[in-house]
């Protein structure tokens, strides 16, 4: 079982890392559009390029997508993407 402790945000991973997609926090409509590409809860990720423009690879593709301080993607860091 998953701590909130063990929880961190994505944005503290480094290229290459891999994490397990715990949670996505914020307006309706901006989790709801990333649910949509595929990035929700249990989904395996790996960082791909960290910073303003977020790039993670999720299976055979990629996901990029801009920072803002309203959304927050709550990761498990470990698992293979």
């Amino acid at each position: 079982m998953t701590s909130p402790f063990d929880l961190i945000p994505m944005s503290q991973l480094v290229t290459g890392q891999a994490a397990v997609v715990a949670q996505i926090l914020g307006p309706d409509d901006m989790v709801h559009r990333l649910h949509e590409l595929g990035l929700k809860g249990g989904v395996a990720v790996e960082m791909v390029q960290p910073g303003r423009a977020c790039i993670v690879r999720m299976g055979g593709q990629k996901l990029c997508f801009r920072g803002d301080d309203l959304l927050r993607v709550l990761v498990t860091p470990g698992g293979q993407a």
